[in-house]
């Protein structure tokens, strides 16, 4: 394992007020960072300076605070942009990961005939499983899903048989929110162009973690949310490729999404405008825009190696309690900060509540993938911890002791 400080975590802390905060007399030990990340100061002031001083709408007025707003919203686009190597014409804000791919899903199936096919995985999350099954059934479009083998990876062999001519759309996960395993999309996006299909990857887990390329990746379309990555909640990513976002017809209709309306028909405002109906989320964009020069400013690769760090640890030491099964890659390569696992005999919202009492916060249940915990895993719901850069190895010491409390108060 390595031993060396990677990170100045202490310093980084500072930043996050949350961390200070105490129950029951007790620091918060924050473990639950795949289902919200922590917001620092950097971040809520750059909001809280939009409603002080310049607090207006974008795209509408030539009066100066209009103005200013709809510079730092634009802004905001480049910025995403830059972070994951697209173009400004190319990131459209949406509320948050599931509402990018209900968009996407309801675009795309407009022009799909029955007996069309879309490939998932059987890994996925509710927001990537959902609204290609529902849409499948009115349409009659038949959902294939890729398997996951015994140390939780993907069948590639599974899906290069699964990929066919009738294969339309193929949607995939880019890190499990249950395993932490680290897709490898570039291979999938391979397989699916040579059939002409359509290329989704969901990055709601990789984003804050791992550097993303979308080029390198080749993707048609990759999503993501800012409350996952340091941002605020209430605003997500969508990224596509120009010639696909030009072609598709917008998810929603109204203001700012129209270049001119009469009363008999409407045409559509320039990308990425034409899917950014209404007033949009200004704040919020401003600050995930904050939030990725945080990340740019405590660097990337570092996040990775000291993550990795983290969850080795991490791994060490659950390992050595009796009575767990852990869930997923023991390669620490091909993993993230995610580690789900159960304690044999007590339920895993016993658990969190019993951790609870010592300020130490986990998620217990079947984590918005349901079908892949109880038909893959054969359990109803896990625990489940997931590493920050800003948690250290103190943290994971506190977490032990506080399933060893679980196992006493149970008699495990």
């Amino acid at each position: 394992m390595k031993t060396k400080q990677l990170l100045d975590v202490r310093k980084l802390r500072q930043d996050f007020p949350i961390l200070f905060r105490r129950s029951n007399g007790k620091s918060l030990v924050y473990l639950d960072n795949s289902a919200t990340s922590l917001t620092p100061e950097l971040v809520l002031d750059a909001m809280n300076r939009y409603y002080r001083e310049y607090n207006a709408n974008v795209h509408r007025a030539i009066h100066s605070i209009g103005q200013k707003a709809t510079e730092e919203y634009e802004s905001a686009h480049q910025k995403v942009a830059d972070f994951i190597n697209a173009e400004f014409k190319e990131i459209i804000f949406t509320k948050n990961t599931t509402e990018s791919l209900n968009l996407l899903a309801y675009s795309l199936t407009k022009k799909l005939q029955k007996g069309d096919e879309i490939l998932l995985t059987e890994m996925e999350h509710h927001s990537n499983l959902v609204p290609w099954q529902q849409l499948s059934k009115d349409k009659g479009l038949i959902l294939k899903f890729i398997r996951v083998d015994d140390d939780g990876n993907l069948d590639m062999k599974n899906a290069r048989e699964l990929i066919t001519n009738k294969t339309k759309i193929i949607s995939v996960v880019h890190m499990s929110n249950v395993l932490g395993t680290i897709n490898d999309v570039k291979e999938i996006g391979k397989i699916a162009h040579a059939k002409n299909a359509i290329f989704i990857v969901d990055g709601a887990q990789s984003v804050p973690h791992i550097k993303v390329d979308v080029k390198g990746i080749d993707c048609d379309f990759f999503v993501f949310s800012a409350h996952k990555m340091c941002g605020p909640t209430g605003i997500g990513v969508l990224y596509g490729k120009k010639e696909f976002l030009e072609k598709m017809d917008p998810f929603l209709y109204g203001g700012d999404m129209i270049s001119q309306v009469t009363f008999e028909d409407s045409k559509w405002n320039d990308i990425p405008w034409k899917f950014e109906a209404g007033t949009p989320n200004i704040a919020e964009s401003i600050g995930l825009a904050k939030a990725i020069d945080y990340l740019n400013i405590v660097g990337m690769d570092k996040i990775k190696d000291y993550e990795e760090y983290l969850t080795e640890y991490a791994l060490e030491k659950l390992s050595k309690i009796k009575k767990i099964t852990i869930y997923g890659q023991n390669d620490i390569k091909k993993r993230g900060s995610v580690i789900s696992f159960n304690i044999d005999g007590i339920h895993p919202h016993d658990v969190a509540a019993i951790l609870d009492r010592d300020a130490i916060a986990i998620r217990g249940g079947h984590l918005c993938a349901m079908p892949f915990v109880t038909s893959n895993l054969n359990v109803d719901s896990v625990c489940r911890l997931s590493l920050y850069f800003y948690n250290t190895t103190e943290d994971i010491d506190k977490l032990i002791e506080g399933i060893k409390k679980a196992k006493e108060v149970f008699k495990i």
